[in-house]
This record gives structure tokens, sequence and C-alpha cells, in this order.
């Protein structure tokens, strides 16, 4: 879903149906007006910059069963020591 059209469900109340960024307002809405569009899709984008390092790090993390494997052969410690904390340090939240 792109930018906009998450912006537009996010600012209408009732039902809606978007299709190629075409919004068709149901139930007699009042359509929004782009200034209201533009102004949330910033916020949007705003928002997801502000967790690039969360998707960094969700990236780079080791699958869960070589998680789960090392935390059953050398206990957490050394888990979040080896596997995590160099992830974390590598993308460190803003």
């Amino acid at each position: 879903m792109s930018f906009r059209s998450q912006a537009i469900y996010n600012l209408v109340e009732g039902e809606i149906f978007i299709e190629d960024d075409k919004v068709t307002y149901l139930n007699n809405q009042t359509p929004l007006s782009d200034a209201e569009i533009d102004a949330e899709v910033i916020r949007l984008r705003v928002e997801y910059d502000a967790q690039e390092y969360a998707r960094n790090r969700k990236a780079e993390y080791p699958p869960w069963n070589e998680q789960l494997d090392k935390i059953f052969h050398d206990g957490l410690t050394k888990w979040k020591t080896e596997m995590i904390q160099p992830v974390k340090d590598k993308y460190p939240k803003p």
C-alpha cells in the first residue's frame, strides 16, 4: 500500500474504496483535500524513516532457530552478547 493510500485510510472515518490512488468515497462522505492528505503522507514518512534502525536489525538478526540453539547451548548471556548486541550496536536507536 502506498503512503498516499494509507494516509487516506487513516483520515477517513467511513468506508472508502481506493484503486490506483483514485478514491471513491461511500455514504456521501466529504472528500479530503490534497493538503490534508499530503500532511498525513509526510507524517507517515517521518514515522517510517524513524524506524529504519528496526528494519535493519530485523533483517540482520539470525533466524529464530539459530537464536534458540545458541540460547540452549550457550545460555542467554552469550546469546545477548554474541548475537543480539552486535546488531544493536551496528544499528542503534536514534
